[in-house]
């Protein structure tokens, strides 16, 4: 064999090696106002969302929503989520639940969201899914359970996926946990009834990185912020890499958003993707020392 032939043969075998160990780094996006479109993709974001009331709401009439599907079009980061599925007036939990609007109201939006393509929605909530106080946790959990079941056959029937979130117990009183969540996640079993980890909201519930790799498999989605006052990664410096080696455990790719406050989004937005991509990049991607 020639030395030339040998050496090119080592070189492939290294590259294979490196790509092998490595794993792609996740998407970035971030939860934004649609007309923040130029700015988030000037500082590299390629996803982005909006919330369900702006963009697809039933209460639009058609031609507001074919303006916002213009937009949405028209945008330079892809609209991949809308959030805040239900308004607080629109029980999920509870004795007030009335299911025949709840799935009428989804089925509009639903169809909304595939004209629109966007593949996700995302199910936090807080009010619509606040339980009475006394109100029987497992019995709201059983009925709940029963009601995302049949959310889920609306997603299928729109090719949607809706991704329910845990939320803090500042903000609702129902599913405050990863943990929470992802039982009601294997309760529908459906693959278009996914769970979202909020690790801004993990962090104030003071939840370990370990129920994301507990979840691995019916996690699709995941958003992220500052514990303290839900600041943009890199304004007070959080260390997110514990809960990132937990995603990457079990090779999750999908998205990673930021969804928190801003104070001035020409400063914080760009600082927010340089951030949040260095920490993905030291635990996504190997470091290897050169042997001397």
């Amino acid at each position: 064999m020639k030395a030339a032939t040998y050496i090119t043969l080592i070189l492939l075998s290294l590259t294979c090696s490196l790509t092998a160990n490595a794993q792609a780094i996740p998407t970035l996006g971030m939860i934004a106002r649609l007309d923040q479109d130029s700015l988030l993709h000037a500082a590299g974001f390629r996803y982005m969302g909006e919330s369900v009331g702006r963009m697809l709401s039933p209460s639009l009439s058609e031609a507001e929503f074919q303006a916002n599907l213009r937009k949405m079009n028209n945008a330079k980061a892809k609209v991949y989520v809308c959030n805040v599925l239900f308004p607080s007036t629109l029980k999920i939990t509870g004795p007030d639940v009335n299911e025949e609007a709840v799935l009428t109201y989804l089925d509009k939006v639903l169809a909304r969201a595939k004209a629109a393509q966007i593949p996700l929605i995302v199910l936090g909530s807080g009010g619509a899914r606040r339980l009475p106080e006394a109100y029987d946790y497992q019995q709201a959990k059983t009925e709940f359970t029963a009601l995302c079941r049949k959310m889920a056959a609306v997603a299928k029937k729109h090719d949607v996926t809706i991704a329910i979130e845990n939320l803090n117990s500042t903000e609702t009183n129902f599913l405050n946990t990863l943990q929470e969540a992802a039982d009601v996640v294997r309760g529908v079993n459906h693959p278009n009834f996914r769970l979202n980890v909020d690790i801004y909201h993990m962090l104030k519930e003071n939840e370990p990185p370990q129920h994301i790799a507990d979840a691995g498999n019916i996690i699709v989605y995941v958003e992220v912020a500052e514990k303290e006052k839900r600041t943009l990664p890199g304004v007070t410096g959080e260390d997110f890499k514990p809960y990132f080696n937990a995603l990457k455990s079990f090779g999750y790719t999908g998205p990673v958003f930021i969804e928190g406050n801003v104070a001035d989004p020409e400063k914080e937005i760009p600082l927010a993707h340089a951030y949040l991509t260095k920490q993905l990049r030291e635990v996504y991607t190997p470091v290897h020392k050169n042997s001397k």
